[in-house]
C-alpha cells in the first residue's frame, strides 16, 4: 500500500537506510527511531479535524510531521514493515488505563503488531505512548527498557491470548491481545468513539508522548511529565508560548496546518480542562 516514494520518504523521517533485508537488528533500529522522532498525540481531536486509519493515510500524516495515537502508528509502522519484507501480522488489543473502572480485556481500543523474523515472534508496538522502546520476543517474561519494566504473561481476561503488564511508573496498567490476526475494520468503529465521543480519554485531554532510550516525555494538557532514571519531574506550563514551544521542541510537533485562530482555540480548550483538574483536585484535596 506505500509507493517507492512514501517507502523513502518514511525512512527518511526516521532518519534511518532501508535495510538490505528483514532482520533483526534492522526491526529494533525501526522500532527506535519510530518512538523516538514519531510522537503519540490526540491534538486534533480536540479541534475537531476528522482522520482516517487508512495505513496510507496515516503514513502521509507522519511524512507531514505529526503522530497520532495506535491506529495511525502501528498502521502506518506495520504497513512500512510488510512494505520492507517484514512478515507482519495485525492483532485486536485492548489498553487497560488507571482509572477505577478500566477493565482488562481486548475490547478493540488498540492496534498490536507481531513480526516473524529470523525464526521468533516479536511483540511490535510503537502505538502505546510510554510503552515499548524496543520490541520484545513474544514468549513469556520480564524485560526491562529504560526505567520501564514490562512483563509478558498469558492474559487472564482472554484465554489462550496474551497481556503485557506495565511497569507502575506507566501510564496505563496493561494491554491485552489477541493472538488471532486483524484487519482494518476491526478498528474502524473504535476509531470513530474515540475520536468523536465527548467521553472518550482523547477528547477530555490533550496528549503528546515520546519515547526515549532513557525514558518518556509527556505532555497531558498543561502538564509536562518526564520520567528516566532519576525518577519523576513534572512542569506547569501555563503560556501559550512555551506551550507551543514544548510541543516543538521536546515532540517535533511545529504544527504549521494550524493558523492562528486554530492554535487560540486548542490552547483555551485545553487550558480551561487544565484549570478546571486544578479545581477539581484542590476539592478533594
Amino acid at each position: 500500500m506505500l509507493n517507492r516514494t512514501v517507502i523513502e520518504q518514511y525512512l527518511g523521517r526516521l532518519g534511518l537506510p532501508e535495510p538490505a533485508a528483514p532482520s533483526v537488528a534492522a526491526l529494533f533500529a525501526l522500532h527506535r527511531a519510530h518512538v523516538e522522532r514519531v510522537p503519540y498525540e490526540t491534538l486534533d481531536i480536540q479541534l475537531d479535524r476528522p482522520t482516517t486509519i487508512d495505513p496510507a493515510d496515516s503514513a502521509a500524516r507522519i511524512l507531514r510531521g505529526r503522530g497520532g495515537y495506535c491506529f495511525h502508528l502501528n498502521g502506518a509502522f506495520g504497513t512500512l514493515l510488510a512494505a520492507l519484507g517484514f512478515q507482519v501480522e495485525w492483532h485486536v488489543g485492548g489498553v487497560q488505563d488507571q482509572s477505577p473502572t478500566a477493565e482488562a480485556g481486548a475490547d478493540g481500543d488498540h492496534l498490536v503488531l507481531t513480526v516473524d523474523c529470523e525464526g521468533r515472534r516479536w511483540l511490535v508496538d510503537v502505538g502505546l505512548g510510554d510503552g515499548l522502546y524496543e520490541p520484545l520476543p513474544l514468549r513469556e517474561g520480564e524485560y526491562r527498557q529504560g526505567p520501564f519494566t514490562y512483563r509478558l504473561t498469558a492474559s487472564e481476561a482472554e484465554v489462550g491470548d496474551w497481556r503485557l503488564e506495565h511497569d507502575p511508573q506507566g501510564s496505563f496498567l496493561g494491554m491485552d491481545f489477541l493472538s488471532a490476526p486483524a484487519r482494518q475494520a476491526d478498528f474502524e468503529a473504535k476509531h470513530v468513539w474515540l475520536s468523536t465521543s465527548p467521553e472518550s480519554p482523547f477528547a477530555r485531554v490533550a496528549c503528546a508522548i515520546r519515547r526515549d532510550a532513557d525514558g518518556m516525555d509527556a505532555l497531558r494538557g498543561c502538564m509536562l511529565v518526564r520520567v528516566d532514571a532519576a525518577g519523576r519531574h513534572r512542569h506547569e506550563i501555563t503560556d501559550p508560548s512555551e506551550w507551543y514551544a514544548t510541543l516543538a521542541d521536546r515532540f517535533g510537533l511545529a504544527l504549521p496546518e494550524y493558523g492562528p485562530a486554530e492554535r487560540e482555540a486548542l490552547w483555551q480548550r485545553v487550558f480551561a480542562v487544565h484549570l478546571a483538574w486544578k479545581e477539581a483536585t484542590a476539592t478533594h484535596a
